[in-house]
């Protein structure tokens, strides 16, 4: 379950934070669904009620979340439950790609429109005509092709690269990012407008160190399921699995797929002992749990930023944030009053684009 092959909540209180499970790690459920979403803990839970809630629906979606938690799975898991899962589902990494290709990648171009455009070519988005489009890392897009994404939504069509009829395309966007679009917004490095459009739905992907009930089914299932094709029957001794759950997990569920493959071709034995596990997860280098100052930030943002980020977590759901911040549904509404967010948050979604 990781982002770019079939591998975030915003900012959980310490409260919302799992505990670790307790063994015998071989008798703790697990649900995994028809894409291998391997999760037994309330946050995915909650997760996968929402994903069940949208994807009927023809909105966009914002999937947000740390690198490695998850966020195409997601995407596919909307895909696979909407009224598009006989059409495409078609993921562009636009983090990957320099700004003319881009945009050839995105909407096509016509033969002759640049230099070794020898043929036509049939743009991503025209291919997934009828499904759906998962743009990841959006924050990485160029401004000018922005306005073209923009102009697309808007319109619902496109124009290849040296073409001047335009063409239809009926889609659903779905894009990802683990960067703050609003801060982007306000840097001026991502358009207001946009940020609008894409953002009508806003799911968040929970960090692995959030949602440590599930590291022991996803050790069993990438145990039995990695890639390296090499005992695959490998038990873990407790000792070794307490280690893993203690672990953060910065590289999320990317991180621990890597290192149960890692364990199953290095690992002696039927049976991976502590010894086993790598001495960077045995005996991690501890750091020091300070926010550094930032100058340019004030106390009011901060606050503002924390709350906004709760709303988020809960998907828009005032009663539910204000719970999980740990202040009543009154203070929550003065807060968002202050800030001039309340008419913005009057719904679980976010407002159209004036």
């Amino acid at each position: 379950m990781s982002d770019s092959s079939n591998s975030g909540f915003m900012l959980p209180t310490s409260s919302q934070q799992s505990s670790i499970p307790k063994a015998p790690w071989s008798q703790a459920p697990a649900v995994a669904d028809e894409k291998k979403m391997v999760y037994k803990s309330d946050v995915m839970t909650q997760l996968i009620k929402m994903i069940d809630r949208v994807a009927p629906s023809h909105a966009n979606i914002l999937v947000l979340g740390e690198s490695g938690t998850g966020k195409e799975l997601i995407a596919k898991s909307i895909h696979e439950k909407s009224n598009r899962k006989n059409k495409p589902f078609i993921a562009v990494n636009c983090g990957a790609l320099r700004e003319a290709l881009l945009e050839s990648e995105l909407f096509g171009h016509e033969k002759g429109s640049f230099t070794g455009a020898y043929t036509k070519k049939i743009g991503l988005a025209e291919a997934a005509n009828g499904g759906t489009l998962f743009l990841d890392e959006i924050g990485e897009i160029p401004l000018a092709i922005q306005a073209k994404l923009l102009r697309f939504l808007q319109e619902g069509e496109i124009f290849r690269v040296g073409g001047k009829e335009s063409i239809k395309v009926d889609l659903r966007i779905i894009c990802a990012t683990n960067r703050e679009l609003d801060q982007e917004v306000s840097r001026g490095n991502f358009r207001e407008d946009l940020f609008y459009r894409i953002n009508t739905i806003v799911l968040a992907a929970p960090p692995l160190r959030r949602r440590k009930e599930d590291i022991a089914p996803l050790v069993h299932h990438f145990l039995s399921t990695g890639k390296a094709f090499v005992n695959t029957s490998k038990n873990i001794d407790e000792e070794a699995m307490n280690a893993l759950l203690k672990y953060e997990w910065p590289g999320n569920i990317r991180e621990l797929q890597n290192t149960c493959e890692r364990l199953q071709v290095l690992s002696e034995g039927h049976t991976i002992m502590l010894n086993d596990i790598p001495e960077g997860i045995r005996n991690p280098v501890k750091k020091e749990e300070t926010m550094a100052f930032n100058p340019e930030m004030k106390l009011h943002d901060l606050e503002r930023r924390y709350i906004i980020s709760a709303l988020g977590f809960y998907g828009g759901n005032k009663t539910q944030a204000a719970q999980g911040l740990g202040i009543t549904i009154k203070t929550l509404y003065n807060k968002l009053h202050e800030y001039g967010e309340f008419e913005k948050y009057a719904v679980h979604t976010k407002p159209e684009a004036k």
